[in-house]
């Protein structure tokens, strides 16, 4: 694997080997059979998002296996000047890079990037389109929590609702590709001016109906919160009221209570408490959020080492 920018068409198997070398990863790190496999490397980390978790998260990944790392943020950068993606990311490659790590507003800004400079290339996010290790620790977070022994594991026949702003987020989509190649079955839920273009076409299955979702008993919820920075106001028109939206898409603690304990809950993160989640779901003990947040430093660490150094490892 030279990149990792999409998970679109990955296969089941090709799933379970990616979640299985996660897990190897996790399993070793700590232990003498754990080795620095990116010593000596530098990875750039080219940020013109916002961001906290994802780019905390591929610093301390490189970090972990013994890289160097150079962190881009696009606030205070030449690109105020006028300086082109192209020319800040030949400018950054320049300096002996080994590999880049990429978030961008624009869709497909990734494979530019890898066109551009011929380096493993991964994803950390673009537009509404993909964001790859997002679902990925989303998948290692549900398999471990519904199988004591992961490795080898699929999500055949597990249920999962996708829940919120899904016109406007791309961890739905990384989703859908991955837990529908490892067999889950995927519902989607949103207000209808909030769900994506061709999503009917989508291999799943789509509802604006939270209560009569949760009514099918699912495995896991996993809640998206409503992304303001890509509306024009507080809404966007996107619906009536924030009361509204609260009223029929929260995960509140009527709602949460009726799931159960044992039900899963996700959340990529940051959370809007009061808004798509409550604290008891946040908080209680089937959440699985702050596990999504350390596994995803491990499914880095395992991108990052798969990029850089193929399948040695």
């Amino acid at each position: 694997m030279k990149n990792l920018l999409t998970l679109s068409g990955i296969s089941n198997s090709e799933a379970i080997t990616l979640l299985d070398r996660v897990q190897n990863m996790k399993t070793k790190f700590g232990t003498p059979d754990f080795e620095p496999t990116l010593a000596g490397a530098t990875v750039a980390n080219l940020f013109f998002e916002d961001s906290t978790r994802t780019r905390l998260s591929f610093s301390l990944a490189a970090e972990r296996l013994g890289a160097r790392v150079v962190n881009f943020s696009a606030a205070g950068s030449s690109l105020s000047k006028g300086e082109s993606l192209r020319d800040t990311v030949a400018t950054i490659t320049s300096m002996g890079i080994d590999a880049v790590v990429i978030r961008h507003q624009a869709v497909g800004a990734g494979q530019l990037v890898a066109k551009w400079t011929g380096l493993p290339v991964l994803n950390g996010g673009d537009g509404a389109h993909q964001h790859p290790t997002q679902a990925l620790l989303d998948a290692v977070s549900l398999r471990e929590y519904l199988h004591e022994s992961p490795l080898g594991k699929d999500l055949a026949g597990t249920k999962l609702l996708i829940v919120g702003d899904l016109l406007h987020s791309r961890v739905v989509r990384s989703n859908v590709d991955l837990m529908v190649a490892l067999g889950a079955e995927v519902t989607l839920v949103g207000p209808s001016t909030l769900l994506p273009p061709g999503v009917h076409t989508w291999p799943v299955k789509v509802t604006t109906d939270f209560d009569a979702a949760i009514a099918t008993q699912p495995d896991a919820v996993m809640m998206l919160r409503v992304q303001k920075e890509r509306m024009s106001s507080a809404g966007g028109g996107y619906f009536p009221s924030v009361g509204d939206y609260i009223r029929q898409y929260c995960l509140n603690p009527e709602r949460y209570e009726k799931l159960g304990e044992k039900c899963a809950i996700l959340h990529p993160g940051p959370l809007n408490r009061g808004l798509e989640i409550c604290d008891q779901a946040a908080d209680g003990p089937g959440s699985l959020i702050l596990k999504q947040v350390n596994n995803g430093v491990f499914v880095r660490m395992a991108m990052l080492d798969l990029l850089i150094n193929g399948d040695e490892n």
